[in-house]
């Protein structure tokens, strides 16, 4: 394809995986302090995913590219590139976990790169592919967020263990000309503000703390979160971000079939949606059987609402998330 023809930029595909094993809130206040009723009365988490000890976060991206791909009906050979967003890499530094994802999935060759913007990464993942696309470098992308979230949390830590969950979700995005000028991204907003970095990390294991240079305690490698400072700018940016697009875009609630937010806390969702006045049925939630798996989340939340008959092309939809950073983001999509 020429250059000048690549003016839409669409997402032709969506593939996801979780692992089997699935651990209730029950089951998981048999290991700590707390209940099914907290839990959802704080969260909304009815339930998360967990991968075997053995399974690596890019194992769990591969199943979700083959999904992806299978159910694109394309081959491996036609895609161009691979970008991967994800908290908790294969390796701590390099190898890239794209490149081992590349390696899996035998296509030797293709670009592969990692992005790393917390559970926003799939979001700045869309965009990244979207640019690679319309600069004419690539055609077809592999944008994957995924995530093993058990492996880099304190199971002893009440607050934070019962937050999270496992799995990948994958987005071919393609280029396309004139003929799929109404589909496709139209728009996306990006932004973090480094100042709350804090707020949402693991304290050691990279250069500013490594950790050879240290005694190690589970708290240094484990999810550290200041989850008030986080649900303010969560509820802030959600509703700033969801306002913006519409705005930009000339879009009323009425024209949005769908708004799917990153799933970390339906307190977080719930808060935004009144914000601006907008209903919850407009909001695709799906974090009771999921719980948060940071930038696996929305990619897996659009699978589910394509299984269910709820997603059809030319919906127009918004995703948001928000993330460690801290980041946030979001576009409008034409499906």
């Amino acid at each position: 394809m020429n250059n000048d023809t690549r003016t839409a930029v669409t997402i032709e595909a969506i593939g996801s995986y979780v692992p089997e094993r699935r651990v209730t809130n029950d089951e998981l206040a048999q290991r700590v302090d707390t209940s099914d009723e907290w839990i959802r009365s704080h969260t909304g988490i009815g339930a998360r995913h967990l991968a075997e000890d053995h399974i690596a976060t890019s194992d769990l991206a591969v199943k979700a590219a083959l999904d992806a791909i299978e159910r694109s009906q394309m081959r491996k050979e036609d895609i161009d590139g691979i970008v991967l967003a994800t908290a908790t890499p294969d390796f701590v530094g390099f190898p890239s976990t794209a490149c081992v994802v590349q390696e899996k999935l035998e296509m030797i060759g293709v670009t592969a790169l990692d992005v790393v913007a917390g559970c926003t990464g799939f979001i700045y993942g869309i965009e990244v592919a979207r640019g690679l696309i319309l600069t004419g470098a690539m055609h077809h992308v592999l944008v994957i967020g995924a995530e093993k979230l058990s492996s880099i949390v304190n199971w002893e830590d009440r607050d934070t263990c019962v937050l999270f969950g496992d799995g990948a979700g994958c987005a071919i995005v393609s280029g396309g000309g004139d003929a799929e000028a109404e589909r496709g991204v139209k728009e996306t907003i990006l932004y973090a503000d480094g100042r709350g970095s804090s707020s949402l990390m693991v304290p050691k294991g990279g250069s500013s703390a490594p950790l050879r240079d240290t005694t190690v305690a589970i708290e240094d490698v484990t999810i550290s979160m200041d989850g008030h400072e986080v649900y303010k700018f969560a509820v802030a940016k959600l509703g700033e971000t969801i306002k913006k697009l519409m705005d930009h875009n000339d879009l009323t609630v009425d024209d949005i079939d769908m708004i799917i937010p990153h799933q970390a806390n339906i307190r977080i969702i719930q808060a935004a949606a009144r914000r601006l006045r907008i209903p919850m049925d407009k909001f695709f939630v799906n974090i009771e059987d999921y719980a948060n798996t940071s930038s696996a989340s929305i990619p897996i939340a659009l699978k589910n609402l394509e299984d269910e008959g709820r997603l059809a092309k030319g919906d127009r939809i918004i995703i948001v998330g928000f993330g460690a950073g801290l980041t946030s983001g979001g576009s409008v999509i034409v499906w």
